[in-house]
């Protein structure tokens, strides 16, 4: 019988966690539109209006910190018409174009419909968004017309906006600064003056403290410009005029960009996913002190993240290695130095993520600088040494060195505190997350009757994150030339290996227990966490292909992709967070778990789904998840009410799917670069990788699907580098 923990609603968080988790009801029912530029992001509906319903996750915020909860484009009172709403394939603005609705006065049509012409235009750039309203008479008559723009702001903290209710806020004034500017201004509990600054170009005809609104005429075929901003600061400082911005976020954009290594393919739609990985990627970078970070995803996780930092760059490492230096050494910036249960830091251990709000500096949530996250410090080591093999970079890991000692420190010291050869999890403080796996919804490790683990608990993945850690260190410490180190570090992997088999590994279940709870019992429940598993390297090769084989059965793959649990377990919910749907990055790394047993078919089926998936996808973009429904004839998957999109570790999952498919490995070391096992999926029969980078050389390759092998064309090479095709048994 399930106990009264087993049934309860999985969706239903517990009182500690009711302050983290995000309500649904914030789901807007209309399809949104997202930009972002460092800092800043913005959330829209198709109009490119925020707050013109209940505004929920909309509008623009700065640090965690919504800076303007309404702006909304009126004609003469009522919402224009929408005719087309589309993001530029990059990402670098918004483009609506709108049109009058029949105008009636005296209950004649005074305007009639499809007359105006508002192309509207907006980008984000240097904490600033920007827009332009061009209006245009395409009336053979000269009409009048009145546009207005309401506006308004809560400077709601995020954890607001995600359904947290404050019992105290800050204050709030609004004040005219000439006829042509206004400025929102809160002062926070946390002594911090917030303000947004809106400017009106020309100036309106009249400005409120809500309102700004125009009276136009314009004759035929006449076109007027109206430009808006919105600065997100301190100070009173005037944002800098739309044109001269926007050429400034071009040349940026093509500056960042302009190196990059390029993927196409024969596959129309794939390339079109490809295309929005790479924009929505870029657009989630995030230029910090210590290099470029992918912030996690919009609107929830746009700050740093380690675990979504680390599996991102991670994914993306053969493609732009860059980001793994900058994901790197910002996380040792960060990485704690002394103990503090409130955060759960400990020496030595990565960041779990970090805030920029007022609660977070009122500590009403302890993410300020938070260390929750029982994985991120393996996978810090982990990147590194991958780093060093893919790029030869021995500057940059001489220099992360004694964050790397630390970090291991850490795993052998406080993340094993019992000594036992594992490293586990449990909160320090009240306020802390319960689960500090990647699954850290407060229902996700539990046992075969469905009762919650009880703690310190230890992952099955983290214990390969952790062997996988020390080997990639002994190599990198053999480069350092501390062989001593790094035959410790290899004795200690190979010996995790054997405890680990031997703890976790459930026969009856032909898979590895999700975890071991506090009595060390196992949670002997199909999960897709036995995928990492596999990923990691840790695992037995003759159990990872039972455990493969057992993920690709109806009860795991739905058809487009690896449930997180498999139908039939005591909590599965294919609508749940982590207990029934389907996560790309998650498949993602099982792909590639799979060809490092050499297991290329199953990489194809996984390849396969998740590509179906994302072309039923608005923009073929794929979400930080969606629901575990099994696949039906005729549609599409059944998305996730408030997934993140763009998400980033879901947005680098076709890379990483390649990698995998394509069995690629560079070694600068030898320059050289491996096509190992190579196996195209049946709906790509080519695919051309343009400007790869290793070390100093260069090259552009073409490879093509001949049934169950390939071959490969060397286009250019630039450079003393080697390419070479390697099939083994």
């Amino acid at each position: 019988m399930p106990s009264k923990t087993a049934a309860q609603p999985a969706s239903v968080p517990t009182p500690t966690e009711a302050s983290f988790y995000i309500s649904a009801a914030q789901s807007a029912t209309r399809p949104r539109r997202v930009l972002k530029h460092n800092d800043t992001f913005a959330v829209f509906d198709g109009h490119g209006d925020f707050g013109a319903a209940p505004a929920g996750a909309d509008g623009l915020f700065y640090r965690d910190t919504r800076f303007l909860s309404r702006l909304e484009l009126l004609v003469n009172d009522g919402p224009p018409l929408l005719l087309g709403s589309n993001l530029r394939d990059d990402n670098a603005a918004l483009v609506v174009d709108l049109t009058n609705p029949d105008i009636f006065a005296d209950q004649q049509i005074v305007l009639p419909k499809d007359t105006v012409h508002i192309l509207r235009t907006i980008f984000l750039w240097q904490d600033t968004a920007y827009q332009r309203l061009g209006v245009r008479n395409y009336g053979a008559q000269t009409i009048e017309l009145r546009l207005s723009i309401l506006f308004a702001n809560d400077f709601a903290d995020l954890f607001e906006v995600r359904g947290t209710h404050r019992q105290r806020r800050g204050n709030a004034t609004t004040q005219l600064r000439g006829a042509d500017q206004v400025l929102l201004n809160y002062h926070g509990l946390d002594g911090k003056l917030r303000r947004t600054t809106l400017t009106f170009d020309p100036p309106p005809d009249r400005l409120a403290t809500n309102e700004a609104s125009y009276r136009l005429r314009l004759g035929p075929g006449e076109a007027k410009p109206i430009f808006i901003a919105a600065g997100c600061n301190e100070t009173e400082a005037r944002p800098a005029s739309f044109l001269p911005a926007l050429i400034a976020s071009r040349r940026a954009m093509r500056r960042e960009t302009r190196d990059n290594t390029s993927v196409e393919t024969s596959n129309d739609l794939f390339n079109e996913m490809l295309c929005r990985s790479a924009a929505d990627l870029e657009m989630l970078m995030t230029d910090t002190p210590e290099g470029r970070y992918p912030y996690a995803g919009i609107p929830w996780f746009s700050t740093t993240f380690g675990r979504d930092g680390l599996i991102t760059a991670l994914q993306m490492l053969w493609w732009s290695p860059d980001v793994a230096r900058g994901v790197l050494r910002r996380l040792a910036a960060y990485q704690a130095k002394t103990t503090d249960p409130q955060a759960d830091a400990e020496p030595g251990k990565i960041l779990h993520e970090m805030r920029g709000g007022e609660m977070a500096a009122l500590h009403e949530v302890p993410f300020g600088l938070y260390y929750g996250s029982v994985d991120s410090t393996p996978l810090f080591v982990l990147l590194a040494g991958l780093y060093l093999e893919r790029t030869g970079d021995i500057r940059t890991i001489a220099e992360l060195w004694p964050s790397i000692e630390a970090a291991l420190d850490w795993i052998d010291g406080p993340g094993d505190a019992d000594g036992d050869g594992f490293v586990e999890y449990q909160r320090a403080g009240e306020q802390g997350l319960a689960n500090q796996g990647w699954k850290d919804s407060q229902d996700a490790i539990f046992h075969a009757d469905g009762r919650l683990a009880e703690g310190p608990i230890a992952l099955a993945e983290v214990q390969g994150y952790v062997y996988a850690a020390k080997r990639m260190a002994a190599r990198c410490a053999r480069r350092l030339r501390h062989e001593v180190t790094a035959r410790k570090l290899d004795a200690q992997a190979s010996e995790l290996a054997s405890h680990f088999e031997s703890a976790f590994w459930c026969p009856e279940l032909e898979t590895y227990a999700i975890a071991l709870d506090g009595d060390k019992k196992p949670c002997a429940v199909r999960t897709s966490n036995a995928g990492q598993v596999l990923f990691s390297g840790i695992a037995d090769p003759q159990r990872a292909a039972l455990v493969a084989k057992g993920l690709l059965r109806p009860a795991f793959f739905s058809g487009w992709g690896i449930r997180t649990v498999a139908q039939g377990e005591a909590r599965y919910n294919p609508m749940s967070y982590h207990d029934g749907s389907v996560w790309p990055h998650d498949n993602a790394l099982i792909a590639l778990g799979f060809a490092r047993y050499g297991l290329k078919r199953q990489v194809e089926v996984v390849f396969g789904g998740l590509f179906g998936a994302g072309t039923y996808m608005e923009h073929r973009r794929l979400p930080e998840l969606f629901c575990g429904f099994r696949k039906q004839h005729g549609h599409g998957p059944t998305l996730y009410p408030v997934a993140c999109a763009p998400q980033a570790w879901a947005s680098a999952t076709p890379f990483a799917l390649l990698e995998a498919s394509l069995g690629l490995e560079l070694d600068p070391f030898a320059n050289e670069i491996r096509l190992c096992n190579p196996l195209l999926p049946t709906f790509l029969d080519e695919v051309t990788l343009r400007n790869l980078q290793l070390g100093g050389s260069r090259v552009d390759l073409r490879v093509r699907r001949h049934n169950d092998t390939v071959s490969l064309d060397t286009l250019r090479i630039s450079g003393g580098i080697r390419v070479s095709v390697v099939y083994s048994s």
